[in-house]
């Protein structure tokens, strides 16, 4: 079985071997990648090895130091992607990620969890489900999700959350378990127009 086959296995949410040699060889490289990446300031260098490192790429993407991955190649963002410092995004299964998201510091996406069975973990057993961030989503700083879970399209996760299953579109969420405490509604606009910080009469 070769390193594609492997990973549409993993994909497929049945028990693997995450001490095999070409799983642990493929780890060993996104390393290298997201020290490079983490290595530069340059935004243009930046993108190019982030294109490098994950599956697919939107325009426009940014993630500050230190952001790691398990794998890279099975993670897929959409435009305009920002992760502030620390990203952690753990790959065994696929990770997709809308347009114009927003990761606070720390924010953590694990699709990989060991086997509960303490003989069969010590064996290298795990298993994976994939997880899913959607259009204009907003996860504040030190948000973990957990395997299997999908956020639907502008919801926002409130700082420290633990999602553990998956949360609706438009919505504001937090807690742990993170539940859904109200709706995002017209009420939450400021009348911010981008233009807040312009000096003189214009």
């Amino acid at each position: 079985m070769n390193l594609a086959e492997k990973f549409a296995y993993m994909a497929s949410g049945q028990a693997y071997n995450d001490l095999d040699t070409e799983l642990v060889a493929a780890r060993d490289r996104a390393t290298e990648k997201t020290d490079a990446i983490n290595a530069t300031i340059n935004p243009t260098e930046k993108e190019r090895l982030l294109r490098e490192l994950m599956g697919t790429v939107g325009q426009a993407p940014f993630v500050n130091p230190n952001f790691r991955v398990e794998f890279g190649r099975n993670i897929h963002v959409g435009d305009d992607f920002y992760a502030n410092y620390d990203c952690v995004l753990l790959d065994g299964a696929p990770i997709t990620i809308g347009n114009h998201v927003l990761f606070g510091p720390k924010v953590g996406l694990y699709t990989s969890n060991h086997l509960f069975d303490a003989t069969e973990r010590l064996r290298g057993g795990c298993v994976a489900r994939s997880i899913t961030i959607g259009d204009q989503c907003w996860l504040a700083a030190n948000v973990t999700v957990l395997p299997g879970v999908t956020v639907g399209a502008r919801t926002i996760i409130g700082a420290g959350s633990v999602v553990t299953h998956d949360i609706p579109a438009n919505v504001i969420a937090a807690g742990n378990p993170c539940r859904v405490i109200r709706p995002v509604t017209a009420a939450d606009r400021t009348g911010f127009t981008g233009k807040q910080f312009k000096l003189g009469s214009d």
